[in-house]
């Protein structure tokens, strides 16, 4: 939030020029911006495979029973997002490419809300964001991989796609030694850069090919290799590589664009009026259908409160934006205002209905209320 509230300052500030001409400072073959977003923004992508994965074998989304509300939710919050940004663009067919950037939720923003209003909400919605948000992320990596992929090289794919086979054939082997796996990953990345798919992607399927031991009643056993990783990681990416980014991104001229514009206000719209309506409309109809249990001690309002944050799109949303329209920094800029608007509207207004909505008494061992 600092970076990004830098950025704001820095770019409607006399700074701006320089700011703005820093971004395109050539590094070796590639300006900084695209360092951002295709290297360090790899290594965003490592981690969120590297949870994903861990969710899906070892956590919270390990069974099928605990998977159908936050999948249900995260559906029906990518769903609602994408139809209403299509509605407002429907006239304009250059933009409507961004279609997917208020799909997406930022987990870390959001989770950090709900930390900031401690005990008023109960763990079991904490547990059911989290699942939900690591959907979103899924189906933002989907997206990403069918949606916005270059022209392909079909020989640097296929050399990407051998070395993810290496990948996987080591882990097989019973092979845990992290170095291997990140220097072949850095040799992966190098490959799917070149092959026209976007360079973060290999971040993911590096992930999935970094071993985990299953661990019963041990979900943070030091000794497995994804869990190495993966805190190894988080201090990084949390404190050095998605404040780099946001500083990056989200810098934009405030007076040059009108929100109400088709891009903003379908990002804007999208974020915080499709992700409430998607998320808490098919968590209701699923608990009303008794597909699946509402959060435990949770009320609706409390659940309506926590859909609302899941329209904080900050981190994939500003990135997505960024692969729709690569060559229109006009664009860009309107992305930028659409995401810190949206984004902004739904932790406010998310915050406040999780600080006043009554929750119930949390149940005691014996049945009774405490």
């Amino acid at each position: 939030m600092i970076a990004a509230g830098a950025a704001l300052a820095i770019a409607n500030s006399p700074l701006a020029d320089s700011y703005f001409h820093a971004l395109h400072i050539e590094v070796v073959g590639l300006s900084i911006q695209h360092w951002i977003n295709d290297a360090l923004m790899a290594v965003f992508f490592l981690l969120v495979g590297l949870e994903i994965k861990r969710e899906f074998l070892d956590g919270q989304l390990s069974t099928w029973p605990r998977r159908v509300l936050p999948g249900v939710a995260a559906a029906g919050g990518m769903i609602a997002p994408a139809l209403i940004y299509v509605a407002l663009n429907a006239g304009t067919p250059a933009t409507l490419r961004g279609w997917a950037i208020p799909t997406a939720t930022d987990i870390a923003f959001a989770l950090g809300v709900l930390a900031l209003l401690g005990r008023r909400v109960p763990v079991s919605l904490k547990i059911f964001l989290t699942a939900l948000a690591i959907i979103d992320d899924l189906g933002a990596v989907a997206i990403i991989a069918a949606f916005y992929t270059a022209d392909l090289s079909l020989t640097w794919l296929g050399v990407a796609l051998l070395t993810i086979a290496v990948l996987a054939g080591l882990n097989r082997a019973g092979v845990e030694r992290l170095p291997v796996y990140v220097a072949l990953g850095a040799v992966l990345w190098f490959f799917v850069l070149k092959s026209g798919v976007h360079a973060t992607l290999s971040g993911v399927a590096l992930a999935l090919t970094i071993p985990l031991r299953p661990s019963p009643g041990h979900p943070d056993d030091p000794a497995s290799p994804l869990h190495i990783l993966e805190h190894a990681l988080q201090p990084w990416v949390a404190f050095a590589i998605v404040p780099i980014f946001g500083f990056a991104s989200a810098g934009v001229a405030l007076g040059e664009w009108a929100l109400f514009a088709p891009v903003p206000m379908g990002i804007a719209a999208g974020l915080f009026f499709g992700k409430q309506i998607g998320v808490f409309l098919t968590t209701w109809v699923a608990v009303k259908l008794d597909w699946a249990d509402c959060p435990e001690d949770a009320t609706f309002m409390q659940v309506y409160g926590v859909s609302l944050l899941c329209g904080i799109g900050f981190t994939m949303s500003l990135f997505i934006g960024l692969l729709a329209f690569p060559t229109s920094p006009e664009l860009q800029d309107a992305v930028k205002i659409g995401v810190l608007t949206g984004s902004t509207l739904s932790a406010i207004v998310g915050a406040l209905v999780l600080r006043l909505a009554p929750g119930n008494l949390p149940t005691t061992a014996s049945g009774g209320r405490t």
